[in-house]
Order: structure tokens, then C-alpha cells, then sequence
């Protein structure tokens, strides 16, 4: 072989030849932009979602492996050999592990078995908080299919119900719920709809406390509730059948996750399968982790993360966060002002609830109860809401299982 043809073809193997792709004669300006450098520039992207989860600590068992799956996926390779492609082994684990749907409903079975259903059968009201969160579910929806006139006027193609369905799941705050959901409505939009509930997770600190202090006053910030009574292990074990039971009667749908979550739920409350409590807890859980996280960052790549619709979804995405933070702490508000009013009418101490729990409503477990939690003790350091918020927080897993279940019945 001639030197200098073999040294040619050498150079025209590399990841730095081959980062710039050829110009597109169908496209131009940003599109024409993005087309040529999108892979450099994901991997960017996927650079600062892993100093985020090392660095910032911000939601890392699951930032760390997606971020690294999108650096494999932009490594400019053959369409034939690339890792996350239908034959590499990225593409093979996303196929039976997501495609399929099997990873999001492990995961639900390992989360049930870390629940602690007790301070919301303790306390069973606090389910309404819980499920007013779920507005944020269904105004991101809403605010979606609103966006039509702006995205044709951009030359864009407006949302469809079923992407619109799968974007607005993210207000749920629940990653494997808004694979599941999204797999199943708009599975071109995994890349992006996955980033964005999890991010905006990994972000429950910092997005939550200005909303909730925007809807609440100091003094009822400083509402001090009463401890939980004790729960039997009678009520512990009956409580998933339940929900399962009322799941397969009114919603069959959102059967999978709900049955999923109620049975590792039951192997953590029944006592008798602590071994398989134990696997679900930490073993299996784990592992899905990673195959989850770096096969969701498989869908990183250039090609399908740097479009318009991705900005939009991101945009739509802090809306669905912040109506759902939003609507619990102002049903927790309404339920206060019930309370005062039956009080009065029946001559009593109103037993009122301190509205920061409300925000506990998104299912970003236990991430939303601890901000409850520590903001409370920012304005009555004898406050602790921890236990209190677990409430409306455990009830919001369900909730976005059982808004899931809506949405594929509805949009699907």
C-alpha cells in the first residue's frame, strides 16, 4: 500500500475527520449548524451534565450514567457500527430494556420496595396534595397543544397530542414514568423528555423553594403539625392491595407501573421475603440504574437532541414543574381554609397543615419531602415536616402512575 494513501485513509477513520460532518443541502442557518457540529457540541453538553452529577451532586446515580451514554453515542463512527445504533450494544440493551419497557417497571418495583407508606395512611388527606400536583401533568399538556400557532410560525411542526401527552408527563418528577410514557405516546422524543425530568429532578433544591415561598406567607410557614399516629403492619400490608385493586377496577391502563410499585411494596411490608426486599432495595435496582441511565443517554445523539422541538420541551418542561409545585402548596392552602371553616362551625381548634408540604406532591422521592423539610426549618427551627411530607410525597408516585394511566388511555 502507498504510505501516503494508507496514511489518508488512516486520517479519514478519526473522530477529529469525521466530528464535521458534510453540509446538507437541505438545510441552512442553525439547522445547517447544528447538522455539521452537533456531535462536539453534544458532547459539550454531555460534559457538563456529568460535572453537574459529580461536581454539584445533583441527582448523580442517574445523571452520571446518562451523561456518559451520550458520550458514546456521539462518537462519530459508521451508522452500521455506532454504540448506540440497533447492533451496538447500547442500541440492543435500549431495545429490550426500554423499547419493550421492562427497565421503568423494575425500577418501580425497587422504588415500592424503599416506600414507606406509613405517614400517608397515618395521615390520608394528604393524598389530595399529592394529586393536585399532578395539574402540572396536565397544564404542560395544555400549554403544549397552546404552542401550535408559534411553532408553524417558526417553521417548526407543532406538538401532536401524544407528544404532547409525553412532555407533559415530566411535571410528574418521575423519570421512569416519563420513559414509560414517553416509549409509549412519542418514542422520538425519549432523548430530550428523559434529560428534562431528570434534571429538573436533579434540580428539586433549587427550582421548588422560590415557588414555594411565592405561595405562602411566613406565617404559615411556621405551622407546626402533630406527630403521626403509629401504623400497624396490618394497614401497611393491606394498603398496596388496595391501590392495586382500585387501579385494575377504575384505570386498568396505568396497571403496570401501579401493580409494579404495589409489589415491591408488599415484599418490603409482608416480612416473610426480606431477601427479596433486599434484592429489589439494592441489587436489581442498581443494576437497572446503569443499563436505564446510559441507555437513555444512548439517545443523546446530535441528530436527535439538537432540534427546535428540544428547546420547546425544556422550556415546557420547568412549566410542568413549577404548575405541579404550585398547585400542591395551594390545595394544601385550600385545605387550611376548609379546616377553619368546619372549626368554627364546630367550635374547635382548626388542625391545620403547614402549605409547604404541598410542594412534596411531585413524586421526586425523597428529594421533595427534604426541601419541605429544610425550608421549614428555615423560618421555625423546632419545625420538622420531614415525616409529614412523605405523605403527599409517596401519593404522588402513585398519582403520576395513575396520570400516566390517563394519558395512554387518552392520548394513545
Amino acid at each position: 500500500m502507498n504510505i501516503q494513501e494508507g496514511l489518508i485513509a488512516l486520517w479519514n477513520t478519526t473522530g477529529l475527520m469525521n466530528f464535521v460532518l458534510p453540509a446538507d443541502p437541505n438545510l441552512k442557518g442553525l439547522e445547517q449548524i447544528l447538522h455539521m457540529h452537533g456531535q462536539w457540541i453534544m458532547i459539550f453538553v454531555c460534559l457538563f451534565l456529568l460535572w453537574l452529577g459529580i461536581k454539584k451532586q445533583f441527582e448523580p446515580l442517574l445523571l452520571v450514567p446518562i451523561a456518559f451514554g451520550g458520550l458514546l453515542s456521539n462518537i462519530p463512527m459508521p451508522p452500521g457500527e455506532a454504540i448506540a445504533g440497533p447492533a451496538g450494544f447500547l442500541g440492543i440493551i435500549f431495545e429490550a430494556g426500554i423499547h419493550k419497557g421492562i427497565f421503568p417497571l423494575i425500577i418501580f418495583m425497587g422504588v415500592g420496595a424503599m416506600t414507606d407508606f406509613g405517614p400517608l395512611i397515618a395521615n390520608p388527606k394528604t393524598a389530595l396534595l399529592g394529586g393536585a400536583a399532578q395539574f402540572g401533568i396536565f397544564g404542560a399538556l395544555l400549554l403544549a397543544l397552546a404552542l401550535a400557532p408559534v411553532m408553524s410560525a417558526m417553521g417548526m411542526d407543532p406538538f401532536t397530542i401524544q407528544q404532547a401527552g409525553a412532555i407533559g408527563i415530566i411535571g410528574g418528577a418521575d423519570g421512569p414514568t416519563s420513559i414509560y410514557v414517553t416509549n409509549k405516546l412519542a418514542p422520538e422524543l425519549l432523548g430530550a423528555i428523559a434529560v428534562a425530568a431528570y434534571s429538573y429532578m436533579a434540580l428539586v433544591p433549587v427550582i421548588q423553594p422560590p415557588i414555594m415561598k411565592l405561595f405562602t406567607n411566613d406565617e404559615e410557614r411556621k405551622i407546626q403539625m402533630e406527630q403521626l399516629r403509629p401504623v400497624s403492619k396490618r394497614e401497611k400490608i393491606i394498603f398496596p392491595l388496595i391501590v392495586l385493586l382500585l387501579c385494575i377496577i377504575l384505570l386498568p391502563s396505568a396497571c403496570p407501573l401501579v401493580g409494579a410499585f404495589a409489589f415491591g411494596n408488599l415484599c418490603r411490608e409482608c416480612g416473610v421475603v426480606e431477601r427479596l426486599s433486599d434484592t429489589l432495595q439494592n441489587a436489581l435496582i442498581n443494576i437497572i440504574t446503569i443499563f436505564l441511565g446510559l441507555t437513555v443517554g444512548s439517545k443523546l445523539s446530535a441528530d436527535q437532541f439538537l432540534t427546535g422541538q428540544t428547546l420547546f420541551i425544556l422550556f415546557l418542561g420547568i412549566c410542568a414543574f413549577s404548575l405541579a409545585t404550585a398547585g400542591g402548596v395551594l390545595m394544601a392552602k385550600l385545605m387550611n381554609a376548609w379546616e377553619v371553616m368546619m372549626a368554627k362551625i364546630q367550635k374547635r381548634e382548626p388542625k391545620l397543615i403547614n402549605p409547604l408540604i404541598g410542594s412534596a406532591g411531585v413524586s421526586a422521592v425523597p428529594m421533595a419531602a427534604r426541601v419541605s423539610n429544610k425550608v421549614g426549618l428555615e423560618y421555625n427551627n423546632q419545625n420538622y415536616l420531614l415525616m409529614h411530607a412523605m405523605g403527599p410525597n409517596v401519593s404522588g408516585v402513585i398519582g403520576s402512575a395513575v396520570a400516566a394511566g390517563v394519558l395512554l388511555a387518552l392520548c394513545n
